[in-house]
């Protein structure tokens, strides 16, 4: 694929096949070491749900217990939502060494580290682009502290060791969040978006472009205005936006607002070195108030809902506060251009909150001859989002016939129904006629309420599933409504301290160890072509 074009092609794109060929080999060295033996390798796809920090660190768990065992050699495909996407990246960006990782887990919150200062600059920096979004702030401000982590390498770094084939093939979902109506109403397979090493689009439309070239201007298939290629931070933070609801999102943003523009709040460190800082940042901020009330009609017919009583209230604590408190020691004339940057990014921040916005990105199908669908080439932008919005784990995206998975073993670390996961994904195949295992719904009534540690799922065709609930009555015993307590999807990260991460950690790698020879006799069938028309749970195998 040209890097400063569009592609528009059925099928797998030619750095992937090329990728996924060389992975065989190392796919047929694994088998053989596992007593596995096999003319070819088969395709396997390893998922991981999403579920924030818990889905991170359960993800990490079955990553390294998968490397452990010699499991993770055998698998071809891994994909992520969410949660899980922050884990897989890490696979990646420690080339592979999940003791590395472990060990990396285990220092950050062992000192809950985080660089708030860093964190903030890199947010401003971010507001200073046309299409900043608050998948920005997310990224840098909360994502980022969620996992103690502010990456600043990219996903086309992972490439040497994917087209090696030493590490498996790491897809990344997203959806397009205005296609969120036709999810809705008949479960569009264009909603689906991913993101790998090479490339990043639309599979439903083998519409892509250079994973290099995501995020800059396109027109007409051509490239108009090249941008960096954005960091695997913001990533995490467009892959894993959806945390909690809308109103708990919403609060907590407002939230971060407010203690950003306390007197004693992290701005301080940005605009340090100013002398009476309260007088120069009071007159912006009563400017930034009026151009919110100038703003508020535009908003209110764009959807939006202004919600400016933070801002109110932040005005009236700084006219009670004393001029002594509002100075700084030090001068230095040059640092008042933060201070107008640092105002611009929370007028960004706060309107992007009224209106909703997430995900904002230029659309490289814009105009493009080659797509007969007028609502993907006559957008301008995107708006990229979690996928967990659609369904919590990546199926869509493995289960094309184009990928060729003959075996597909999905991690659930989803909060709730465990099974959630498979209905949803059964509604979608229905739609579509893709094959996908068919499981009565009163047996996964059944199965939810008291799950064991892994379901076995065929069908008459197509590939099949092994379904790893997180929490199981395997593991878990009679707690698993105490373990979900602890693990509350939109739990704080300061609440998570080494004592906290490392049962989890130690869970989702005995989920592993004790389905291994569950997981081994279905790498055996899958590369014996056999697949048994039955489904159940592997307890009862």
């Amino acid at each position: 694929m040209g890097s400063s074009e569009v592609s528009i092609i059925p099928g797998l794109q030619k750095e992937e096949k090329a990728s996924v060929e060389r992975r065989r080999l190392h796919v047929l060295k694994a088998l053989k070491k596992l007593h596995i033996e096999a003319d070819e390798a088969p395709v396997v796809a390893v998922l991981g749900s999403g579920g924030g920090l818990r889905a991170h660190i359960a993800c990490l768990g079955v990553l390294s217990e998968m490397k452990e065992q010699g499991l993770l050699d055998a698998v071809t495909y891994l994909a992520g939502v969410s949660g899980s996407t922050w884990a897989i990246s890490s696979l990646y960006t420690s080339d592979g060494d999940m003791e590395a990782v472990e060990a990396d887990l285990s220092h950050q919150f062992n000192r809950q580290e985080w660089d708030l200062a860093k964190s903030l600059q890199k947010t401003i920096q971010a507001a200073r682009s046309e299409n900043y979004s608050l998948t920005d702030f997310w990224a840098y401000l909360v994502i980022s502290k969620q996992t103690r982590e502010l990456p600043e390498s990219h996903l086309s770094n992972m490439k040497k060791p994917v087209e090696e084939g030493t590490l498996p093939y790491p897809i990344f979902a997203a959806i397009d969040n205005d296609l969120q109506p036709s999810w809705q109403e008949a479960k569009a397979q264009e909603t689906w978006f991913e993101f790998t090493p090479h490339h990043a689009g639309f599979p439903a439309l083998g519409a892509y472009v250079s994973i290099t070239r995501f995020g800059s201007k396109f027109k007409k298939g051509r490239l108009v205005r090249t941008h960096p290629e954005r960091d695997l931070s913001f990533l995490r933070g467009l892959w894993g936006s959806a945390l909690g609801n809308a109103e708990v999102n919403r609060n907590y943003i407002f939230d971060q607002l407010r203690n950003l523009l306390t007197l004693r709040g992290l701005w301080r460190r940005t605009v340090a070195g100013v002398r009476n800082v309260g007088l120069l940042i009071f007159a912006p901020l009563l400017r930034l108030k009026q151009s919110f009330q100038r703003e508020r009609p535009a908003l209110e017919d764009e959807g939006g809902e202004p919600n400016n009583n933070w801002l109110t209230e932040m005005l009236e604590n700084w006219t009670r506060t004393s001029l002594e408190k509002q100075e700084q020691p030090d001068e230095d004339p040059e640092s008042k251009g933060s201070v107008s940057d640092f105002l611009d990014f929370v007028r960004k921040t706060s309107i992007c909150a009224s209106k909703w916005e997430w995900g904002t990105t230029h659309n490289f199908l814009y105009k493009h001859g080659g797509i007969q669908d007028k609502t993907m080439s006559s957008r301008k932008h995107l708006h990229l989002v979690d996928a967990g919005l659609a369904i919590n784990t990546p199926f869509p995206l493995v289960l094309p016939p184009t990928r060729e998975v003959d075996l597909i073993l999905s991690f659930d670390f989803s909060a709730g129904d465990p099974f959630e996961t498979i209905r949803a994904t059964t509604d979608y195949c229905r739609h579509h006629k893709i094959p996908f295992p068919h499981v009565e719904e009163a047996k996964l009534d059944l199965w939810s309420k008291a799950p064991a540690s892994c379901y076995i799922l065929k069908g008459e065709t197509g590939p099949v599933v092994m379904h790893f609930p997180l929490f199981n009555t395997d593991a878990c015993g009679d707690n698993i409504e105490a373990w979900s307590d602890t693990y509350d999807t939109f739990k704080l990260a300061d609440t998570y301290t080494l004592r906290v991460v490392m049962p989890l950690l130690a869970l989702a790698k005995k989920n592993v160890r004790e389905n291994k020879k569950n997981i081994l006799r279905e790498m055996r069938n899958a590369a014996m072509l056999y697949y048994p028309k039955v489904a159940q749970s592997c307890s009862l195998v």
